[in-house]
């Protein structure tokens, strides 16, 4: 079953897409009612952008947020901004390094299933993640993924990868499409279709992206990826058109109806979710997938719309992949 933009309406609507138009958001929140919050540590949350997505996605019961920062900064930001912070759990450390080494921890001490960029870099929370020793690596690659709700598309669009790998290789993008497949199926995406993009859809040794496409095409042929429908290499337009992949005679059950568009490279992807956001006007959310645990890396440019439906896909992912029983959280890692 192909999840589509119509919400489930045994819930009320959201009254923070109220006006908003966007439909594919609306249905992944209702998806997201029956399913316990998920215990999130904030990383260094010391503005006001960062504890109001945090504290609204408390409020739409995604989150149980654990605040990890200076608690004197954290309490003054929300003072500033007329954030209600009781009964909020707050670990006090002393800066942003030492937050996100505390957030990691936590992970690794079985007392959080997620983590939320606060007000840090993203190198200093990714470099804790990342640590040989210390961090949440799991035996997969890393990848970001993008969720979009396009006004124009029917359903949600994800793109990836746009944040974590440059110029991914063959395996690299193979794992890049096994993180986006699965967070596909925890939104209610059985069997997501996956393009593989380039310029062209014809494979040319001139264009390495196009072979790539057909080895991982073939690579889910032979069973090496698994879950979804692969087709490349598709050009964007025949990936998201059916008229256009109808003009250009390309039949495939991917064309013209993607889930998922796998991007050549880094800046490739970037760009693509930044012009669908800017130019036309998509709502955005993302994750960090690879990782022992869901990482919300939303930029400091996020409003609290792209920060919650971050919270609500990690809340997604946690509850739906392995068969997770709600309210439970993940055993403590053993030390290496």
């Amino acid at each position: 079953m192909t999840m589509t933009a119509t919400p489930n309406t045994t819930h009320a609507p959201s009254k923070l897409l109220s006006g908003q138009n966007m439909p594919c958001f609306e249905a992944l929140l209702q998806r997201s009612r029956p399913h316990d919050p998920i215990r999130t540590a904030i990383v260094h949350p010391c503005d006001e952008h960062s504890l109001e997505g945090a504290m609204q996605s408390r409020a739409e019961t995604l989150i149980e947020p654990v605040l990890v920062g200076p608690r004197a900064r954290i309490e003054a930001a929300a003072t500033e901004a007329g954030i209600d912070l009781t009964g909020i759990e707050i670990e006090d450390v002393p800066h942003s390094h030492a937050a996100a080494e505390r957030s990691v921890e936590l992970v690794r001490e079985g007392k959080v299933e997620a983590l939320m960029k606060g007000a840090l870099h993203t190198d200093e929370i990714m470099g804790a993640v990342v640590h040989s020793k210390t961090g949440l690596r799991t035996e997969r690659r890393m990848s970001h993924v993008f969720v979009l709700d396009v006004s124009r598309y029917p359903r949600p669009l994800l793109v990836t990868d746009a944040a974590i790998n440059i110029f991914p290789d063959l395996e690299t993008k193979a794992d890049i499409i096994r993180n986006a497949v699965s967070l596909a199926q925890s939104l209610g995406i059985d069997v997501p279709k996956v393009a593989i993009l380039s310029a062209v859809e014809t494979v040319t040794e001139k264009i390495p992206s196009t072979v790539e496409a057909a080895a991982l095409c073939k690579m889910a042929d032979r069973g090496q990826i698994k879950g979804g429908a692969l087709d490349g290499p598709l050009a964007f337009d025949n990936a998201i058109s059916p008229e256009a992949a109808e003009a250009k005679g390309i039949v495939s059950s991917v064309a013209g109806q993607a889930d998922i568009l796998v991007a050549p490279d880094l800046e490739a992807g970037n760009m693509i979710a930044k012009q669908l956001t800017y130019l036309a006007g998509a709502g955005c959310a993302g994750l960090v997938l690879g990782a022992r645990v869901p990482i919300m890396l939303t930029s400091r440019a996020d409003g609290v719309i792209a920060r919650v439906m971050s919270a609500a896909l990690a809340q997604l992912y946690v509850r739906n992949r392995h068969g997770a029983v709600p309210g439970t959280l993940a055993k403590p890692i053993a030390e290496d």
